[in-house]
């Protein structure tokens, strides 16, 4: 019989609907029983793409006696962390501190008022590797809640005053410091290069994960200051990561990470927060240099986003699956879709093709994953091109008949947003309407579904349904770099009119007046044990990076001293944090370069359809000056909707461009190659038509 995860809108919550624990989602409802029963809560946070996530629910959250114990002795609750960040945020705080790692699944243990006790991630079926089972780990808890209640009790108080004052360094910090100017914007330069690893490219060891943050801010740092070393960087981890096995090379996009330092064996599981964040990474990489590497990357990245995440209702879904059936044993085996024997190969195409093939994509005997299978590479470019487009649309449709991973169908407001602004930029860029227009159908539901009529926007949704949670600081900031991405790619005066009304939201719910600093979630959210307030970027950027960002943009379209000074606030922390942790504030940096370039604003009048109105608009959006707007409109246009576009006119009929910062602006030009030199339009990308 399903328990209470039955109606959940969340994948995740779903896939534990049948198990005999007896779950209950994150809500009063589920603390208040446990303070009626006078038991702890069992909190297990995770999310449907997590492969450890399964592996423990298929050992302990499946068997019936685990459960049978759970059940009597706890409240047991379930969070999809990607619906809920801010409940994740804040136990994942307490867990790292306690153990000095984290992960998902989570495994925390609350009192009723919601103050952790006891932490862990993963715990095994069984005692392994120096860890307990997690029945003994139930056991454990239990008897310390009957026996010593009194400590426990004090542990949950000292932990929670401790996540306290964690959140306080960040208030105080934002007070004290300012944005990066050119010498800490330097300094983090050169951290990073400390960091960088130049022979496989990418920051760090293994596991490695893509740095598409850190790589905008390097290609802004190169465009401002000429710095080769930025910009090497920034190539150098672009070509490895579309080189190696973390690139589908066969359907397009990312994996998660790396397992290794040399970006050969992936976590398979496929996000769509990295893939719109690495498709603008790899369109930015590609108008900086004109590689066709870049391009190429980008286009299918895009395509696998269209292909495989869109949703009947036009937006994104979150993931997929890093598992999938095996096809002769049936079980769930990680990259199970995706790797290859050189047998499988020459199945597909024949003996030659397949020895080609084999050699064009590091498929050994040996393998390079488990079991002899080995993850596709393309280390070279091939080259004879005809072959391997043939090559690799055979194995690309062999492999379509394979048992195909799951999908995390829900819509995350937030990830949605990124996409959209990768969408719409490379649509322009690249010649690729159909890009645009998934861009803004995915733009329309999130006003359709996620923003209420109040102005609030709510986290998820699935299926054309809206979830119950608030958005949080990620979702306002993230929706309206898209909404201002679209302004800049269709002079719809529209978007950006709605963009600046979630930023407002954002300075009114989410902002210290006192300090500048910012929190993950409203000021009229859920009260957890403490508000989550975070600046680092993770996997995606935070909420108070891309916030500044955001803030920014929209400060620069319209003139406003309000959201200009509250983005210089906020990017304060940047200074303070960059040169010790620069990998981890990329967002921040790439704001910070924007910042310190204006950023420029051009407005491109002309009549709309006309061809050098169109030309002026390409070489505007084609300009890699750091953060620069772009606004295009008639003649006339401008005033209140688009103080940008006020007082623009023609120049001797012809349609114009117009570059300012600070609302000082240079001469108009008429001419598309002027304009390309004034915003550092390269050679190879400006220079050459995108088709």
């Amino acid at each position: 019989m399903p328990n209470r995860l039955a109606d959940a809108t969340s994948p995740y919550l779903q896939q534990h609907a049948d198990n005999p624990v007896d779950w209950w989602p994150w809500g009063p409802e589920a603390f208040a029983e446990a303070e009626r029963r006078g038991v702890p809560v069992l909190l297990s946070v995770g999310y449907a793409a997590c492969h450890w996530c399964h592996v423990m629910a298929h050992e302990s959250f499946e068997d019936a006696a685990v459960a049978a114990y759970a059940n009597e002795r706890f409240v047991a609750v379930k969070v999809d962390r990607e619906e809920r960040p801010d409940v994740d945020a804040v136990y994942m705080e307490a867990v790292q501190a306690a153990t000095g790692q984290g992960g998902w699944p989570m495994t925390v243990f609350l009192t009723p008022d919601k103050e952790p006790f006891y932490f862990g991630t993963y715990f095994p079926p069984e005692p392994r590797h120096g860890m307990p089972s997690f029945r003994q780990v139930l056991e454990g808890v239990h008897a310390a809640w009957r026996d010593r209640r009194e400590e426990v009790g004090e542990v949950a108080a000292r932990i929670r005053a401790d996540l306290a004052d964690r959140a306080s360094v960040y208030a105080v910090g934002s007070g004290v410091h300012q944005p990066p100017g050119e010498t800490g914007l330097h300094e983090a330069l050169v951290a990073l290069s400390r960091d960088f690893d130049e022979l496989r490219g990418g920051f760090g060891g293994a596991p490695k994960f893509p740095p598409a943050m850190v790589v905008e801010y390097l290609l802004r740092h190169h465009a401002r200051t000429g710095s080769e070393a930025a910009l090497e960087m920034a190539v150098r981890t672009g070509e490895a990561m579309a080189r190696g096995g973390i690139h589908d090379q066969l359907g397009g996009g990312f994996a998660r990470y790396a397992v290794d330092a040399g970006w050969v064996v992936p976590h398979f599981e496929k996000m769509l927060y990295d893939n719109a964040l690495l498709l603008r990474a790899y369109l930015h990489l590609w108008r900086a240099t004109g590689s066709p590497l870049a391009r190429r990357t980008a286009l299918t990245t895009a395509d696998f986003l269209l292909r495989e995440l869109r949703t009947p209702e036009g937006a994104f879904a979150s993931a997929l699956d890093a598992d999938s059936p095996d096809p002769e044993t049936g079980r769930q085996v990680e990259g199970a879709y995706y790797v290859w024997t050189p047998a499988q190969l020459a199945e597909v195409l024949g003996e030659a093709d397949g020895r080609y093939a084999a050699e064009l994509f590091e498929v050994t005997g040996a393998g390079t994953f488990e079991h002899g299978t080995s993850v596709l590479q393309l280390l070279a470019d091939p080259e004879d091109e005809a072959a391997y487009e043939r090559v690799r649309a055979r194995l690309f449709e062999a492999r379509a008949a394979r048992p195909v991973p799951a999908r995390d169908d829900k819509v995350v407001a937030a990830w949605n947003g990124l996409a959209v602004a990768a969408l719409a930029e490379t649509g322009a860029l690249l010649d690729r309407p159909d890009l645009v227009e998934a861009a803004e159908r995915a733009a329309d539901l999130l006003l359709a579904v996620h923003l209420t009529p109040e102005g609030r926007l709510l986290r998820t949704s699935r299926d054309g349904r809206p979830g119950t949670n608030a958005g949080v600081l990620e979702d306002y900031a993230d929706t309206a770099e898209g909404f201002l991405a679209l302004f800049a790619v269709t002079g719809e005066a529209e978007w950006l009119h709605l963009a600046g009304g979630l930023l407002d939201t954002v300075l009114k719910h989410f902002a210290d007046e006192a300090t500048g600093a910012l929190f993950d979630t409203a000021d009229d959210a859920e009260e957890l044990i403490r508000r989550p307030q975070d600046p680092t970027d993770n996997a995606t950027p935070s909420g108070w990076t891309a916030a500044a960002n955001a803030l920014l943009t929209y400060a620069a379209y319209t003139g406003s001293a309000r959201h200009r000074t509250a983005a210089e606030r906020a990017l304060s922390i940047v200074g303070a944090l960059a040169p010790r942790a620069p990998r981890f504030i990329g967002w921040g940096l790439a704001a910070a370069e924007a910042l310190a370039d204006g950023p420029r604003e051009v407005a491109v009048i002309g009549p709309a359809g006309d061809p050098a109105t169109a030309a002026l608009h390409r070489a505007a959006l084609l300009g890699t000056a750091p953060g620069a707007v772009v606004a295009l409109g008639e003649p006339g246009a401008g005033g209140d909707e688009v103080p940008l576009l006020t007082d623009r006119p023609l120049v001797g009929g012809a349609p114009a461009a117009y570059v300012c910062r600070h609302f000082a602006c240079d001469a108009p030009t008429t001419d598309p190659a002027v304009l390309a030199e004034r915003l550092g339009v390269s050679e190879e990308a400006g220079g050459r038509p995108a088709s």
